[in-house]
């Protein structure tokens, strides 16, 4: 494998496959506003030194003064290396002047004088609109052979949009080409980076999300694990839900590593059994992460203290997302990186229904659930998912979300009426390589927890 280029961000690396070639011609193309000035800017300070200085060439879309202004409200911008390892030049006088010829006549210069290790030139596709298609088409094979005879890695930036990679000439010449893009869905907006082109390497497809901070760029590659037949060790010892009764029609408690769904309507228990469901995890000697996006850590706080457990107990991380505010993506990874640092072994996600309603698409959504599934059971940690149900009485669907068949365990939680009065009803409708009661139960939220009661009457109307 040829030396790779980092970009300062481990996770970009992964996408690109441990990072661009060197010495080659990558493109970043996207509208303005996707962060194509930041990504470069990130590369050079990344990579520079005294020795392989960098050169930023602006040319007549982004005024030099104002890149180099912006660049100062980044954190990784250093101000010492400006003038030392980092070299900010502006072409848009030999091109207003001398058109392509100027420009080609500067930039020999600059890499004579500076011997450069990268060239970034802010905005390559501003140069085409000074010549005729001929006239471009052979600046184009004269400035690439002037690379190509000195190593260092381009960076050509440029406003184009995917449609014209086909018919621009330097997508043809260029060895990696990287789109950046925003979409809009409804009230929320999302950014997605994708790799078009990357000679000579493999790379992760499709499109990884990515914010923009004064961090740079952070992306959160596609979470679509593919299908793993390796083996693995599971633990034989059954693991209590914190029910004793549920317990019991679970076949007396939870495989470690299985992921349970608790389904059902407002109000009807959900988080409360996914608490049991950590704090006896606790008293185990399991840690746990409870994923909430349904309860604000007061409102949680004062539930949690209502059973008799504490929310600051040792063992329990809070990661709590606002659902309106949520980048689903990057939750993903937070709670990926919340069970590495902890050493969790059980996982809550209350709830499901809000992590959908944020995401981009149904099948992005999907994609990732799959894989969180797949990574915790390998890793032997239990995962209880709750989500609600629009049918208060009468539970006709379990999920839309593609979830429930992913499960081993799905536990069902529905009102029932009787009379003039609502009673709350407990269903194991599946529970994967072990047997169950599919009965239908009433269940009571007492201090004291959830209690168990005898299984309704046959004749019993569920509606």
């Amino acid at each position: 494998m040829s030396e790779r280029l980092p970009s300062g961000h481990s996770r970009l690396d992964a996408v690109l496959g441990g990072g661009l070639p060197t010495d080659a011609i990558n493109m970043l193309i996207g509208l303005p506003g996707t962060g194509k000035t930041i990504l470069a800017q990130q590369y050079v300070f990344a990579n520079a030194s005294p020795e392989r200085p960098a050169l930023y060439l602006a040319t007549v879309s982004e005024p030099f003064e104002k890149i180099l202004r912006y660049g100062q409200t980044l954190r990784f911008f250093d101000p010492e290396a400006v003038g030392r390892s980092v070299f900010y030049e502006d072409l848009g006088t030999a091109l207003n002047e001398r058109g392509l010829v100027g420009v080609l006549e500067q930039v020999s210069a600059l890499i004579k004088e500076r011997r450069p290790g990268m060239i970034v030139i802010d905005s390559f596709k501003a140069l085409s609109a000074y010549a005729d298609a001929v006239e471009f088409r052979r600046f184009l094979h004269d400035f690439a052979g002037h690379l190509s005879a000195f190593p260092a890695s381009s960076f050509w930036l440029g406003e184009y949009g995917e449609d014209e990679i086909a018919a621009a000439p330097e997508f043809a010449v260029a060895d990696a080409i990287i789109s950046l893009a925003t979409t809009r869905a409804a009230e929320r907006e999302s950014r997605s980076l994708r790799i078009l082109k990357l000679r000579g390497s493999e790379f992760a497809p499709g499109k990884h999300a990515y914010r923009l901070s004064a961090d740079g760029i952070d992306v959160f590659p596609r979470l679509a694990d593919e299908a793993d037949i390796t083996g693995y060790s599971l633990d034989g010892a059954r693991h209590s839900s914190g029910i004793a009764a549920l317990d019991e029609m679970l076949a007396e408690g939870y495989w470690p590593g299985a992921s349970t769904l608790c389904a059902g309507p407002s109000g009807c228990g959900k988080t409360l059994m996914g608490l049991h469901f950590i704090f006896n995890g606790i008293r185990q000697g399991e840690p746990g992460v409870l994923a909430t996006l349904q309860e604000h850590p007061t409102q949680l706080a004062r539930i949690v203290k209502g059973f008799g457990w504490s929310a600051e107990e040792e063992g329990v991380e809070l990661m709590y997302r606002s659902p309106v505010d949520i980048y689903t993506d990057e939750w993903v990874y937070d709670l990926l990186e919340a069970v590495e640092r902890t050493g969790a072994r059980r996982v809550v996600i209350d709830s499901l229904t809000d992590l959908q309603f944020a995401s981009p698409d149904q099948t992005r959504f999907r994609e990732y659930m799959y894989s969180l599934v797949q990574r915790f059971s390998r890793q032997g940690v239990s995962l209880f998912m709750t989500s609600e149900l629009p049918d208060l009485f009468r539970v006709s669907r379990l999920s839309e979300f593609g979830v429930s068949h992913l499960s081993d365990n799905v536990v069902v939680l529905q009102y029932i009426r009787d009379g003039s009065t609502v009673r709350r009803a407990l269903t194991v409708l599946k529970t994967r390589a072990s047997r169950h009661e599919p009965e239908i139960r009433e269940f009571k939220i007492t201090r004291e927890g959830i209690l168990l009661g005898d299984p309704f009457d046959p004749e019993q109307r569920f509606d």
